[in-house]
């Protein structure tokens, strides 16, 4: 039998995968205390050992003042010793280990990152809910060293890439988007001046990194409104990456803030979210939720991959490599994808429904993830570890079972 392009090796700069899957780099929730635990190295340890190619630490802030959440990574010299323990694990399952740094610009609170948040431009932060402040120029030339500082700790940690989180509405992608950058300085007006920011971290960022770490860059192909990026801003974004020399691009959309469904799509378990969040610490938005919900995180239709049709478009206008993730639960349509000209595939929820699913899908045991796309596990972890329905050890309340299958039925 023919062996599937899924399970062929592949470069990615300097470093080479075992195969084409890549775990990608959805929020843990698992870095109690802003720092690495048993159950973040556990959950890494079973997604290599269960046969991925690479897999991605999701979403380690750079400095404090990029946090999101208190079960974020912080990167700091004190927890380079129990990174090292999860490289290790996953070195020792024959997979690569790779981290996304990046900076949480405007969404975050004050009781998170520690200060007043800072973005590319003052705002306010309606999940919070809080007053940003505008980064000044001085702190923003800090900031892209920080980056570089990041990069030399996942070098000590024994990462073997960097994965540079561009998109989503986070800080990079603040700056990018005209929607959350109002600047008038040489940070902010036309599409150019507002690449700056981006273009100064990936070159601090690719010294760091040196000849030995890949660095991929995970970039937005429109934000998902009106006046946000479009096809044809991010295809320029994209170009003048590949002029900085990164080893590769990971294709998404979406904007948190604005049309976060557009990022994961399918519905938010409302339900579901409402119920895990702490009622003290957010009291306002779990309220918010319960009668705004819909209004807040609109639906967006889901069907696998559901990017591909955009991805396309950058594949036929750009040269380096490129990573498809949105919506893989199926070998067949994985193969199609990496036909289509994409170098490996990114996947989340089909891992975190099952973590042999690799393995699975490599014997012929399966052929397609049990995953429905109920969006649970995204719903749970704003406020938990991030865990499939399937995996829990609670009995849940009817009611969130209940909106399970209801969204299990319509994916």
């Amino acid at each position: 039998m023919e062996k599937s392009i899924i399970f062929t090796p592949c470069e990615i700069g300097p470093i080479t995968l075992r195969n084409r899957v890549i775990r990608s780099a959805a929020f843990e929730n698992m870095a109690y205390g802003n720092r690495p635990s048993d159950d973040l190295i556990n959950y890494h340890t079973a997604v290599s050992k269960g046969g991925v190619g690479m897999t991605t630490v999701a979403y380690a802030a750079v400095n404090q003042s990029g946090l999101s959440f208190d079960g974020q990574l912080w990167m700091r010299e004190e927890i380079v010793p129990d990174l090292k323990r999860l490289t290790d694990a996953v070195h020792s399952y024959g997979a690569k280990a790779s981290i996304q740094l990046g900076h949480c610009g405007n969404m975050t609170h004050r009781s998170t990152c520690g200060c007043m948040p800072v973005g590319a431009s003052r705002g306010f932060n309606l999940y919070s809910p809080t007053l940003v402040r505008r980064l000044k120029k001085s702190e923003i030339y800090s900031l892209v060293l920080d980056f570089g500082k990041a990069v030399n700790l996942a070098r000590k940690a024994g990462f073997d890439c960097v994965e540079i989180h561009a998109g989503h509405g986070y800080l990079i992608s603040q700056f990018l988007s005209p929607y959350t950058n109002h600047r008038h300085d040489e940070f902010g007006g036309n599409l150019d001046k507002r690449m700056r920011f981006m273009k100064l971290v990936i070159e601090e960022v690719m010294r760091a990194a040196g000849n030995d770490m890949a660095v991929v860059v995970k970039l937005n192909m429109h934000d998902g409104f009106r006046r946000g990026l479009d096809q044809n801003d991010c295809i320029i974004v994209a170009r003048e990456l590949e002029k900085l020399d990164i080893h590769a691009i990971v294709l998404t959309a979406g904007f948190v803030s604005k049309a976060p469904m557009e990022v994961m799509r399918g519905a938010m378990p409302i339900k579901s979210m409402s119920y895990y969040m702490d009622t003290k610490k957010f009291w306002w938005l779990k309220a918010g939720l319960r009668v705004f919900g819909r209004l807040l995180i609109p639906t967006v239709p889901y069907s696998e991959a559901y990017f591909l049709e955009y991805a396309k478009q950058f594949r036929n206008s750009l040269t380096l490599p490129l990573i498809y993730v949105g919506g893989m639960v199926s070998k067949e349509k994985m193969e199609e994808v990496l036909s289509s000209g994409f170098m490996a595939v990114q996947m989340a929820r089909a891992l975190i429904n099952d973590t042999d699913f690799v393995n699975k899908l490599h014997s012929g045991e399966v052929t397609r993830s049990e995953c429905k796309h109920s969006n649970y596990c995204i719903a749970r972890m704003y406020s938990l570890e991030m865990k499939c329905h399937h995996c829990v050890d609670e009995e849940l309340p009817k009611s969130l079972q209940k909106e399970i299958r209801k969204a299990e039925r319509k994916g």
